[in-house]
């Protein structure tokens, strides 16, 4: 599942100097195709792709795009084009203006861009990716889970996955994407090991050391996780552009990401975008079916499969409810006895180990190309 060009998210009000990343800017820049017919997204594209030190070729069209696509580093697309190749190997960034608000997702969205960056705010971020961009190195993979309704387990899913992982020798994070969930944590250890939690990444700009990063999380069950705290205490939210850096920083540092992106707004306008793949997670209930349907239209146009949660009596059947998503059913979560008081009590790695756990998580892993 690894990918020549990674996938980064940057969100829509913040302001930022453009930042020349030093150390981590490729010899010889990397080769950026800007496709806009607007004179003025033209010009703020040139400055940034000058600033990261790349080398730009401005077409006015998708037909003058379509020869050399594939062969650059990065691809921009103006918010005046309406369409782009359906089969690509390299992700295309959406440029607009803060004045087009919301409609960039939602434009982003229909022609299937895969990351968009509002400007002038997001070009100290922009200009990161790109100097970036031209890395050989593709750095780990992403995967996400996403509850469809509340209930549904992602929460134990994820966990269950990062410690499978990790248990292959895997370097894995695993990344707590709800700020209302009351830490991850808690239920992985009923310790507090030492090491970063979210709030120590606010007014994070730039490039994270990954050797640093690596360094500075705690550690449960094999792999590393980053967390909201699990305490009563008032915490503040990283903005956008801290989860970016994060989020380039974790691929750089693991080789397997694992993120529980949690149901709020917050995660699917930012985590939510930096997955490979994402794993929707239902119930095989009809009312919990519904939600996961509403849920998978707030997704970014991301690779999605379906994950349904073993449970006595199901009132559907998962393949019914699949068909019914237009997702492939990736597999099947076993119900285990007693996984409520083990998140409690931070329990959780211990039922983990169990062998219907095992089995669930080891499939996964390798239909999503962690295991061989």
């Amino acid at each position: 599942m690894n990918k020549r060009h990674r996938r980064q998210k940057h969100g829509p009000n913040q302001t930022e100097e453009i930042q020349h990343p030093g150390n981590w800017t490729p010899s010889g820049g990397a080769d950026i195709l800007l496709v806009t017919g607007n004179p003025h997204l033209e010009e703020e594209a040139t400055r940034i792709v000058a600033a990261a030190g790349g080398n730009l070729r401005a077409v006015p069209d998708i037909g003058d795009a379509m020869h050399g696509w594939d062969h650059a580093d990065a691809v921009l697309i103006g918010s005046d084009i309406r369409e782009i190749p359906p089969h690509r190997q390299v992700p295309a960034i959406l440029l607009g203006t803060a004045a087009e608000g919301d409609g960039l997702w939602k434009l982003a969205a229909a022609v299937g861009a895969d990351r968009v960056a509002v400007l002038p705010e997001a070009a100290g971020w922009l200009a990161e990716h790109l100097s970036l961009s031209g890395s050989p190195e593709p750095g780990g993979s992403v995967l996400g889970l996403i509850g469809g309704s509340g209930g549904a387990g992602a929460t134990t899913a994820a966990v269950w996955l990062a410690q499978a992982a990790a248990s292959h020798g895997i370097r894995t994070l695993l990344i707590d994407g709800d700020p209302w969930g009351g830490g991850l944590e808690l239920a992985v250890t009923a310790d507090e090991p030492p090491g970063l939690r979210w709030p120590d990444f606010t007014g994070t700009r730039g490039s994270i050391d990954p050797s640093q990063f690596h360094d500075s999380l705690p550690v449960a069950g094999g792999f590393a996780f980053l967390s909201w705290p699990g305490t009563r205490a008032p915490v503040v939210t990283p903005d956008p552009a801290a989860v970016a850096a994060v989020m380039d920083a974790a691929r750089r540092s693991f080789e397997a990401v694992v993120v529980d992106i949690g149901r709020s707004g917050d995660g699917l306008r930012t985590l939510a975008w930096d997955c490979d793949r994402t794993l929707l997670l239902t119930l095989a209930h009809l009312k919990p079916a519904v939600a996961a349907s509403r849920i998978l239209a707030e997704l970014p146009p991301v690779d999605t499969a379906l994950l349904v949660r073993d449970g006595k009596p199901a009132a559907m059947d998962a393949d019914v409810i699949a068909g019914s998503l237009g997702l492939p059913l990736l597999g099947t979560v076993p119900g285990i006895r007693g996984v409520a008081a083990a998140t409690e009590q931070g329990r959780l790695l211990e039922l983990g180990r169990r062998k219907p756990v095992l089995a669930f998580a080891g499939e996964v892993l390798e239909l999503n190309g962690l295991l061989p």
